[in-house]
């Protein structure tokens, strides 16, 4: 759901957050699994296929619009390639993935272990300065979004819905215009998707 917006590429140095090789390995067993070679996946995403033979050997770390178009390829969300939580089913408050999309005013982190399964969870903080970070799904899904601070203006087709803490809104992906922080003040809130999209 959560996208950067052309806006805020103010800083390429950014990188994906996985750990060490995760991402390269991850992305070769989903580009195999697809049947594509380096050259379809090059021809995907707009990437050289060399520069995708460094990643997935973890010679080179991959931007976070890099590892958006990759994703975006392969049909799977972005926190598909970062380290997973393993069997453990708890997700502790300090070890969650987390994703700060450039230039910062956008940060996601992880509440459930993976997205090997269907559910998505995350808790989001948006700045008012990041704009409309909605990103519109692939496939069609069903989302929820509850605030849990600050407010939010989610817009689904044509019509402007305003939430404030404690608000919470239900929604499929497809209907989804916009996601803005509202006001001066920080907006946190937790999204649960299914399937997952981010």
């Amino acid at each position: 759901m959560p996208k950067a917006a052309p806006a805020r590429k103010t800083r390429p140095a950014a990188r994906a957050p996985a750990a060490s090789g995760v991402a390269g390995a991850r992305i070769r067993e989903r580009r195999r699994e697809c049947g594509l070679s380096l050259q379809d996946l090059a021809g995907r995403t707009g990437l050289t296929s060399s520069f995708l033979s460094l990643i997935e050997r973890d010679i080179n770390s991959p931007s976070l619009e890099s590892l958006r178009r990759i994703a975006e390829a392969l049909e799977v969300p972005l926190f598909y390639f970062t380290d997973s939580n393993g069997d453990n089913p708890v997700v502790r408050h300090d070890h969650r993935i987390q994703i700060t999309f450039p230039p910062g005013h956008l940060t996601c982190e992880l509440l459930v272990p993976d997205l090997r399964h269907r559910l998505e969870m995350f808790i989001a903080r948006a700045h008012p300065s990041a704009g409309n970070i909605a990103r519109a799904p692939q496939h069609d899904s069903e989302e929820c979004i509850y605030v849990m601070q600050g407010s939010l203006r989610v817009r689904l087709h044509e019509t402007d819905y305003v939430l404030q803490e404690g608000d919470s809104i239900y929604f499929h992906g497809s209907s989804l215009q916009e996601i803005c922080a509202q006001g001066k003040r920080q907006a946190t809130f937790i999204s649960v998707i299914t399937p997952p999209v981010l």
